[in-house]
């Protein structure tokens, strides 16, 4: 199937911060569409660009050279689980890797933060996808400080500095992980405050949907403001080139599907992915089980 790929990232490439200084949260609409008006049109370039990236995947998968890494956080019922859902509907299972990150258990406790996401990092040739990660360690534990004592950390070394000592760590850590071969993208799926609520109450209406409300997601909503300012500086500070952040729109679930998948493409497109070459001894043996199978 052909497709412009540089139509189709063009959606993402919008959202997509790598130099992250003098981002600021507010210049984004959580509302934006782009260009696309019709949810129609987002649904059919979407389901193209579905088969685009399950052919891909199938090179990175056969190739078992590299890895993509990516990362997805938001507010409360931004929409995480939806989008992973819809945008990786048409990648084979075998070569996917999904982990949700909740409450760090005692063991986590007893390592160190980036040791949890670190054992569960996708193998070659995978597509690995972390449902929050070492990121709640410089949003929720920043916003509620007092989770810094269940980590035990050495008190010396608990200063107000350790943010931006985290921040250099995660940039070092994806540093490392780009030399070795696992390509990191990120996603904030950003929701309006207005929006949130809708969907609150909805999972309140809904009795389909009501398992999915949780009491803490409302506490948490109270400390909006909080969030968002420690949103910010997270991708000022860990936004690069090799690890860039989308700031993805998420008021309109299917604009947001459309713009990460077309992230995931951008992204597998870049490496330059090739079923891996028949080396002539191999088509030797190709040609004996042709003749073994009596064509």
């Amino acid at each position: 199937m052909k497709i412009d790929l540089k139509k189709v990232s063009g959606f993402a490439r919008q959202f997509c911060v790598d130099k992250g200084s003098k981002f600021r949260l507010k210049d984004i609409d959580p509302g934006d569409t782009g260009k696309i008006k019709s949810e129609n049109k987002a649904e059919e370039l979407l389901a193209t660009g579905v088969k685009v990236m399950s052919q891909l995947q199938e090179k990175l998968y056969a190739q078992d050279r590299w890895s993509l890494l990516l990362i997805f956080q938001a507010m409360d019922a931004a929409g995480k689980d939806g989008t992973i859902k819809h945008v990786l509907s048409g990648v084979n299972p075998q070569g996917c890797q999904v982990h949700s990150f909740k409450a760090p258990s005692s063991l986590d406790l007893n390592h160190d933060f980036l040791w949890r996401s670190n054992i569960a990092l996708p193998e070659r040739g995978q597509i690995g996808i972390f449902n929050r990660s070492y990121y709640e360690e410089v949003l929720v534990v920043r916003v509620h400080k007092e989770m810094l004592k269940l980590q035990r950390v050495p008190e010396p070394l608990v200063t107000k500095h350790i943010w931006k000592e985290r921040f250099e760590d995660i940039n070092a850590y994806e540093r490392y992980l780009t030399r070795n071969g696992t390509l990191v993208r990120k996603f904030f799926l950003h929701v309006s405050k207005a929006e949130q609520k809708r969907r609150f109450l909805s999972r309140l209406d809904e009795s389909s949907k009501n398992w999915k409300f949780s009491q803490s997601d409302l506490k948490e909503r109270g400390y909006w403001d909080e969030y968002q300012d420690a949103y910010q500086d997270m991708i000022r500070q860990t936004a690069t080139p090799d690890s860039p952040w989308y700031v993805v729109p998420a008021d309109n679930k299917w604009f947001t599907h459309l713009v990460v998948a077309a992230a995931i493409i951008e992204a597998l497109s870049s490496l330059h992915l090739q079923f891996p070459e028949v080396t002539s001894e191999q088509r030797k043996a190709l040609e004996a089980a042709r003749k073994e199978l009596g064509d």
